[in-house]
């Protein structure tokens, strides 16, 4: 096996590992790594479990027993994203590379965060580390998406996500949503907030609908609810009833426009992803100044719904 196909297939494994960590790092990358010694034997894995605890780098080290400490300094370790250099929760994994004095490390993708770009990889050849850069970067990348784009456009990753019978309509005669998903749908979709930050909906879905924007259906945690203010909403007895108020939701000013309510949410919020579960005019509000990232659409026959 040539040493690129190696890297690559031990990269996937790192990309598994990573994905383990899905729905509970956020607002850091999930990321996966794994050591292997000098005779290509697994003798550490990890991933990043937890925002704020350990990174995958350390929890790898931490897994190598003790009759293999000695091959570390022989290994090679991989890892999905650009070990960090900077110190936030936890201190830097690239300083802590240096200090193991691994052989080799083969990175997935750098890190787009400006604390970390780059600054990782030139703290580890500068400790006299070999580092191979961008295997499997596609990959590496997309398993972030929401990070990257978060880091690169200032804003969080965002995906308008809604339920449509076969003629476009989203809601019953007297405004509340069209009881569309399914049982296995519901589970997706609450899978899908799990890897989000924070939800946001509509004033006219909270008062109709009192929906409580969590996952109450999938492991994970719950996105923090998003809501733009509203004089309907002012009032402490309607607050009271609302479920979402009982969550501390973040309340954005509505005279303000919607890019710079976005940019908001990341930069005082730390909010890298947002899920937009509102009605028709919210939703067509992001799609019509071209801000969203993916969509999600759910649709079903009007006869299904038994629909007068």
């Amino acid at each position: 096996m040539t040493q690129q196909a190696l890297d690559e297939k031990y990269m996937r494994r790192a990309l598994y590992l990573a994905r383990l960590g899905a729905g509970h790092v956020s607002p850091n990358p999930m990321v996966g790594a794994l050591i292997a010694g000098p005779d290509g034997r697994i003798i550490g894995e990890g991933f990043h479990r937890r925002f704020g605890e350990g990174h995958a780098e350390v929890n790898a080290m931490a897994s190598v027993k003790e009759e293999d400490l000695h091959l570390i300094q022989a290994s090679t370790i991989y890892v999905t994203l650009e070990p960090c250099s900077h110190y936030g929760k936890t201190p830097p994994c690239a300083e802590m590379l240096c200090r193991q004095r691994v052989r080799r490390c083969v990175i997935g993708t750098g890190d787009p965060n400006p604390k970390v770009s780059g600054r990782g990889v030139r703290m580890m050849r500068e400790a006299g580390i070999e580092v191979t850069e961008d295997v499997l970067r596609d990959e590496c990348r997309a398993l972030n998406k929401r990070f990257f784009t978060a880091q690169t456009k200032k804003r969080p990753w965002i995906l308008l996500k809604w339920a449509e019978d076969d003629h476009g309509r989203m809601c019953m005669p007297d405004g509340t949503s069209l009881a569309i998903s399914t049982p296995s749908t519901k589970a997706l979709m609450h899978s899908e907030r799990a890897l989000c930050d924070a939800i946001l909906v509509g004033t006219d879905t909270l008062l109709n609908d009192n929906p409580t924007l969590t996952t109450r259906l999938w492991p994970g945690r719950s996105p923090r609810p998003v809501v733009f203010d509203s004089p309907r909403l002012s009032d402490p007895a309607v607050r009271s009833r609302l479920k979402v108020f009982s969550r501390e939701p973040i309340i954005l000013d509505p005279v303000l426009p919607l890019e710079e309510n976005m940019k908001i949410l990341f930069k005082d919020y730390g909010i890298t992803s947002l899920m937009v579960e509102g009605g028709r005019r919210l939703l067509d509000s992001f799609i019509r100044e071209n801000l969203y990232d993916e969509m999600r659409v759910e649709r079903v026959q009007k006869k299904a719904l038994k629909i007068p």
